[in-house]
Protein backbone atom coordinates (compact mmCIF):
# COMPACT_ATOMS: atom_id res chain seq x y z
CA UNK A 1 0.00 0.00 0.00
CA UNK A 2 1.26 3.60 -0.97
CA UNK A 3 0.67 6.15 1.42
CA UNK A 4 1.25 9.93 1.36
CA UNK A 5 2.01 11.62 4.03
CA UNK A 6 2.79 15.23 5.08
CA UNK A 7 6.45 16.04 5.38
CA UNK A 8 7.12 17.85 9.07
CA UNK A 9 3.74 16.83 10.27
CA UNK A 10 2.68 13.42 12.25
CA UNK A 11 3.65 10.67 10.49
CA UNK A 12 2.60 7.26 11.09
CA UNK A 13 4.56 4.94 13.02
CA UNK A 14 4.76 1.31 14.44
CA UNK A 15 1.82 1.59 16.57
CA UNK A 16 -0.34 2.15 13.99
CA UNK A 17 1.19 -0.93 12.07
CA UNK A 18 1.21 -3.03 15.30
CA UNK A 19 -2.97 -2.25 15.80
CA UNK A 20 -2.99 -2.93 12.21
CA UNK A 21 -1.84 -6.28 13.04
CA UNK A 22 -3.95 -6.95 16.14
CA UNK A 23 -7.23 -6.17 14.74
CA UNK A 24 -6.40 -8.09 11.98
CA UNK A 25 -6.33 -10.99 14.14
CA UNK A 26 -10.73 -10.46 14.48
CA UNK A 27 -10.89 -10.72 10.83
CA UNK A 28 -13.66 -7.61 11.68
CA UNK A 29 -16.65 -7.18 9.10
CA UNK A 30 -19.27 -4.77 9.27
CA UNK A 31 -19.61 -1.37 9.57
CA UNK A 32 -16.21 0.31 11.11
CA UNK A 33 -15.33 3.74 11.86
CA UNK A 34 -11.21 4.57 12.21
CA UNK A 35 -11.24 7.50 14.37
CA UNK A 36 -8.25 10.08 13.78
CA UNK A 37 -7.91 8.94 11.12
CA UNK A 38 -4.69 10.75 10.03
CA UNK A 39 -3.25 9.49 6.64
CA UNK A 40 -5.76 6.73 7.01
CA UNK A 41 -3.21 4.23 7.51
CA UNK A 42 -4.81 1.92 10.25
CA UNK A 43 -8.37 1.63 8.32
CA UNK A 44 -7.26 1.57 4.76
CA UNK A 45 -5.23 -1.47 5.68
CA UNK A 46 -7.87 -3.42 7.15
CA UNK A 47 -10.26 -1.89 4.08
CA UNK A 48 -7.61 -3.48 1.73
CA UNK A 49 -7.89 -6.46 3.76
CA UNK A 50 -10.96 -7.62 4.67
CA UNK A 51 -13.90 -7.48 1.76
CA UNK A 52 -16.19 -7.54 4.40
CA UNK A 53 -15.72 -4.22 6.12
CA UNK A 54 -17.13 -1.03 4.64
CA UNK A 55 -14.71 1.69 5.78
CA UNK A 56 -15.50 5.03 7.13
CA UNK A 57 -13.17 7.33 9.31
CA UNK A 58 -13.45 10.87 11.13
CA UNK A 59 -10.46 13.10 11.06
CA UNK A 60 -10.55 16.93 11.93
CA UNK A 61 -7.44 18.50 10.98
CA UNK A 62 -8.34 19.36 7.32
CA UNK A 63 -4.64 18.43 6.37
CA UNK A 64 -5.10 14.89 7.51
CA UNK A 65 -8.48 14.69 5.83
CA UNK A 66 -7.07 15.34 2.63
CA UNK A 67 -4.37 13.19 2.58
CA UNK A 68 -6.52 10.11 3.76
CA UNK A 69 -8.81 10.94 1.27
CA UNK A 70 -6.16 10.72 -1.49
CA UNK A 71 -4.72 7.82 0.13
CA UNK A 72 -8.32 5.45 -0.26
CA UNK A 73 -8.70 7.14 -3.47
CA UNK A 74 -4.97 5.94 -5.14
CA UNK A 75 -4.85 2.55 -3.23
CA UNK A 76 -8.73 1.80 -5.00
CA UNK A 77 -10.25 1.41 -1.53
CA UNK A 78 -14.15 2.75 -0.96
CA UNK A 79 -13.97 5.46 2.04
CA UNK A 80 -16.20 7.40 3.67
CA UNK A 81 -14.42 10.64 5.21
CA UNK A 82 -16.25 12.60 8.00
CA UNK A 83 -14.04 15.67 8.74
CA UNK A 84 -14.88 17.09 12.04
CA UNK A 85 -14.79 16.35 15.60
CA UNK A 86 -15.12 12.66 16.42
CA UNK A 87 -16.99 14.03 19.43
CA UNK A 88 -20.18 15.72 17.73
CA UNK A 89 -20.46 12.82 15.42
CA UNK A 90 -23.93 11.46 14.86
CA UNK A 91 -24.97 8.03 13.78
CA UNK A 92 -24.47 6.81 16.75
CA UNK A 93 -25.69 2.99 17.13
CA UNK A 94 -24.51 2.01 13.77
CA UNK A 95 -21.73 0.97 13.67
CA UNK A 96 -20.29 -2.64 14.00
CA UNK A 97 -16.14 -2.11 14.62
CA UNK A 98 -14.28 1.54 16.06
CA UNK A 99 -10.60 0.91 15.59
CA UNK A 100 -8.25 4.18 16.56
CA UNK A 101 -4.90 5.10 17.25
CA UNK A 102 -5.67 8.50 19.02
CA UNK A 103 -3.93 11.19 20.67
CA UNK A 104 -2.54 9.46 23.78
CA UNK A 105 0.05 11.07 25.65
CA UNK A 106 -0.94 13.34 28.73
CA UNK A 107 0.18 16.74 28.71
CA UNK A 108 3.16 16.02 31.29
CA UNK A 109 4.36 14.25 28.59
CA UNK A 110 7.56 15.68 26.54
CA UNK A 111 5.35 18.28 23.81
CA UNK A 112 5.78 19.87 20.72
CA UNK A 113 4.29 23.45 20.60
CA UNK A 114 3.88 22.18 16.46
CA UNK A 115 -0.40 22.96 16.75
CA UNK A 116 -0.46 20.25 14.07
CA UNK A 117 1.69 17.55 15.89
CA UNK A 118 0.45 18.57 19.57
CA UNK A 119 -3.40 17.60 18.16
CA UNK A 120 -2.33 13.99 16.75
CA UNK A 121 -0.38 13.45 19.52
CA UNK A 122 -1.68 14.80 23.35
CA UNK A 123 -4.83 13.24 24.60
CA UNK A 124 -6.30 16.64 25.94
CA UNK A 125 -7.76 16.90 22.40
CA UNK A 126 -9.48 13.57 23.25
CA UNK A 127 -9.57 12.70 26.75
CA UNK A 128 -10.51 9.76 28.06
CA UNK A 129 -13.73 9.69 29.39
CA UNK A 130 -15.61 11.72 26.45
CA UNK A 131 -13.34 9.31 23.78
CA UNK A 132 -14.91 5.85 25.47
CA UNK A 133 -18.31 7.22 25.97
CA UNK A 134 -18.87 8.09 22.60
CA UNK A 135 -17.58 5.10 20.93
CA UNK A 136 -20.25 3.02 23.48
CA UNK A 137 -22.93 5.65 21.85
CA UNK A 138 -21.73 4.75 18.52
CA UNK A 139 -21.34 1.32 18.42
CA UNK A 140 -23.88 -1.35 17.98
CA UNK A 141 -25.62 -3.10 20.72
CA UNK A 142 -22.80 -6.29 19.93
CA UNK A 143 -20.18 -4.13 18.66
CA UNK A 144 -16.53 -4.27 18.78
CA UNK A 145 -13.81 -1.52 19.66
CA UNK A 146 -9.85 -1.84 19.18
CA UNK A 147 -7.40 0.55 20.11
CA UNK A 148 -3.56 1.68 21.14
CA UNK A 149 -3.20 3.59 23.95
CA UNK A 150 -0.42 4.45 26.69
CA UNK A 151 0.06 1.81 28.70
CA UNK A 152 0.25 3.91 31.56
CA UNK A 153 -3.03 5.04 31.61
CA UNK A 154 -4.33 1.29 31.31
CA UNK A 155 -6.24 1.19 34.26
CA UNK A 156 -7.99 4.85 33.93
CA UNK A 157 -9.06 2.98 30.69
CA UNK A 158 -10.48 0.11 31.93
CA UNK A 159 -12.34 1.93 34.54
CA UNK A 160 -14.04 4.04 31.67
CA UNK A 161 -14.70 1.27 29.28
CA UNK A 162 -16.83 -0.73 32.44
CA UNK A 163 -18.65 2.23 33.12
CA UNK A 164 -20.06 2.68 29.94
CA UNK A 165 -20.69 -1.10 29.30
CA UNK A 166 -17.62 -1.68 26.88
CA UNK A 167 -15.69 -4.85 28.43
CA UNK A 168 -12.52 -5.23 28.36
CA UNK A 169 -12.08 -8.79 26.76
CA UNK A 170 -8.30 -8.60 24.79
CA UNK A 171 -5.32 -7.28 25.68
CA UNK A 172 -1.59 -7.26 24.90
CA UNK A 173 1.13 -5.46 25.88
CA UNK A 174 3.63 -4.03 23.58
CA UNK A 175 7.79 -3.54 24.93
CA UNK A 176 10.55 -2.28 22.83
CA UNK A 177 12.53 -4.91 24.27
CA UNK A 178 12.34 -7.98 26.61
CA UNK A 179 13.57 -6.34 29.21
CA UNK A 180 11.67 -3.23 28.97
CA UNK A 181 8.86 -1.85 30.92
CA UNK A 182 5.44 -1.33 28.25
CA UNK A 183 4.71 1.65 26.79
CA UNK A 184 1.97 0.78 24.71
CA UNK A 185 -1.13 -1.71 25.24
CA UNK A 186 -3.58 -2.47 21.90
CA UNK A 187 -7.36 -3.14 23.50
CA UNK A 188 -9.93 -4.64 22.30
CA UNK A 189 -13.52 -4.39 24.00
CA UNK A 190 -16.86 -5.64 22.99
CA UNK A 191 -20.68 -4.07 24.18
CA UNK A 192 -22.68 -5.63 26.50
CA UNK A 193 -20.57 -8.01 27.21
CA UNK A 194 -19.48 -10.96 29.94
CA UNK A 195 -16.29 -12.17 28.55
CA UNK A 196 -13.44 -12.83 30.87
CA UNK A 197 -10.49 -10.96 29.83
CA UNK A 198 -7.70 -12.79 27.73
CA UNK A 199 -4.09 -10.91 28.07
CA UNK A 200 -2.18 -12.22 25.63
CA UNK A 201 1.43 -12.62 25.18
CA UNK A 202 3.63 -9.71 25.36
CA UNK A 203 4.66 -7.99 21.94
CA UNK A 204 8.44 -7.84 21.81
CA UNK A 205 9.32 -5.35 19.39
CA UNK A 206 13.10 -5.49 18.88
CA UNK A 207 15.57 -8.15 19.55
CA UNK A 208 19.66 -8.31 18.47
CA UNK A 209 18.84 -8.55 15.25
CA UNK A 210 16.67 -5.69 14.57
CA UNK A 211 12.64 -6.25 14.55
CA UNK A 212 11.32 -9.58 16.14
CA UNK A 213 10.29 -12.68 13.87
CA UNK A 214 6.26 -11.05 14.85
CA UNK A 215 6.63 -8.05 14.18
CA UNK A 216 8.57 -7.90 10.84
CA UNK A 217 5.14 -10.52 9.80
CA UNK A 218 3.04 -7.50 10.49
CA UNK A 219 5.35 -5.30 8.88
CA UNK A 220 5.61 -7.96 5.81
CA UNK A 221 1.91 -8.18 6.23
CA UNK A 222 1.01 -5.05 6.00
CA UNK A 223 3.22 -3.79 3.07
CA UNK A 224 2.83 -0.05 3.29
CA UNK A 225 5.18 2.11 1.73
CA UNK A 226 5.74 6.23 2.92
CA UNK A 227 6.08 8.92 0.30
CA UNK A 228 6.34 12.25 2.50
CA UNK A 229 4.82 15.73 0.85
CA UNK A 230 5.94 19.42 1.58
CA UNK A 231 3.12 20.97 3.35
CA UNK A 232 1.35 23.67 1.02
Amino acid sequence: MLLYQPDGGYCYNSDSILLYGFISRFAPKGKMLDVGAGSGIVGLLIGRDFSEVTLEAVEKQPLYAEFARRNAQINGIDYTLHEGDFLELGAHGSYDWIVSNPPFYHEGSSRSENPILHQARYNVHLPIVPFVTKISKLLKSSGEAAICYDARQFAELCSAFESRGLRVVEVQFVHSKVDRPSTLVMIHVKKNSKSALTVLPPLITEDEGGYTVAVQAIYDKAKAHSIKCPII
